[in-house]
């Protein structure tokens, strides 16, 4: 496997989820600060606002409206000049805490849920995914998925893959018209690692952030394990980007399990590059 070399890009941060490379920044969720910002290449970091009920999954729409996960109110947020707005209502249809999304080249945004009281240790049990369309309305896409947490679009938009992260794998679907998932196969067993964010490659390879190893792994359709990275003991989130796409910014927790309860403030960025672009790149993009 290739030898990597991640560096520390930005620190002082709770818990960083869902990094999103877009307008040349990086877009992220600091889940337990509750806000969401932005990153400049150079470092600097702006506030964008406060999510009070944790912000995670982060896409756009094909206008370049930002759509982030409120988490506990089981609801997707639109900014709209700076402020949010609601753009898809969950609350009496998600049975857990909302998580990650990713939205399609139409504007469809797919988003999954705990499931269950995960934090108030109710037992784990499967639970929907919802797509919500252009107009509002909200669909179940799949049923019978175990803790969904990143997700991504491949294959030129006909795959969708699921991480579940309490099964140790990457689940694949169809994707038809109406936005519904079907024909469910494993993308890869990940043995003992705990996917979290994920992202693709334009080869459709999918890196997936291990909170429980702290490894960030490219794996294949199948589960071959190309490129493995370390950024500290807990691996969340990951995306490529950067000027030509090769850039992978890596967000990991810098302590231990104690020192997250105890709110300290661990969570970094790393940025390390790798030799295959992110989607869309390639394509100029």
């Amino acid at each position: 496997m290739p030898n990597y070399h991640p560096t520390l890009w930005v620190d002082d941060f709770a818990f960083l989820e869902a990094p999103r490379w877009h307008q040349n920044r990086l877009w992220v969720s600091d889940v337990f600060d509750k806000k969401l910002y932005t990153v400049q290449s150079d470092g600097t970091r702006t506030h964008l606002c406060d999510v009070p009920h944790r912000p995670a999954g982060i896409g756009f729409l094909p206008d370049g409206t930002p759509i982030v996960v409120s988490m506990q109110d089981r609801k997707l947020l639109k900014l709209v000049d700076g402020a949010p707005m609601v753009h898809g209502d969950l609350s009496g249809i998600a049975a857990g805490d909302l998580n990650d999304l990713v939205v399609d080249e139409r504007g469809w945004v797919y988003t999954g849920n705990f499931g269950y009281d995960h934090h108030g240790g109710a037992p784990s049990k499967p639970t929907d995914m919802h797509v919500v369309d252009p107009n509002g309305g909200i669909h179940v896409a799949a049923s019978g998925v175990e803790f969904p947490n990143g997700m991504v679009i491949i294959n030129d938009g006909r795959t969708l893959v699921v991480a579940e992260t309490w099964v140790s794998r990457l689940t694949a679907f169809d994707r038809s018209p109406d936005g519904t998932l079907s024909n469910a196969r494993l993308y890869a067993d990940l043995g003992n690692r705990q996917p979290d964010g994920i992202c693709a490659d334009a080869e459709n390879a999918i890196w997936a952030a291990s909170f429980n190893t702290g490894e960030f792994v490219r794996v294949l359709d199948g589960g071959e394990v190309t490129d493995r990275i370390t950024c500290g003991p807990h691996a969340i989130a990951c995306v490529l980007g950067g000027t030509d796409g090769k850039t992978l910014f890596c967000s990991a927790y810098t302590g231990s399990i104690d020192d997250m309860g105890a709110g300290k403030r661990l969570g970094a960025l790393f940025q390390v590059e790798v030799d295959v672009p992110g989607i869309g790149f390639s394509r100029g993009r």
